[in-house]
């Protein structure tokens, strides 16, 4: 089974790559995690340490994979 961990921030742009990035993972295969760092600014550094810049990002084995631009990190930090 993959990990993988789909942080995002709830603007509209990263709702909408949530829900098509769900739409085309594979349940089966890839275990997703949902983090809104605006609700879970705690795990900020987490993200940061994964090579988070901005959201949304997917990050799968530790490898961060970054969707459209919704905000960076920075901006997420001071909301």
């Amino acid at each position: 089974m993959i990990n993988a961990v789909f942080y995002h921030a709830g603007c509209p742009v990263c709702v909408d790559a949530e829900r098509t990035v769900l739409d085309y993972l594979d349940a089966s295969k890839v275990k997703t995690e949902i983090v809104h760092l605006g609700e879970a600014k705690h795990r900020i550094e987490e993200a940061e340490r994964a090579g988070v810049a901005s959201v949304p990002a997917l990050v799968i084995d530790g490898r961060a994979y970054h969707i459209n631009f919704g905000a960076g990190l920075q901006d997420v930090k001071q909301a």
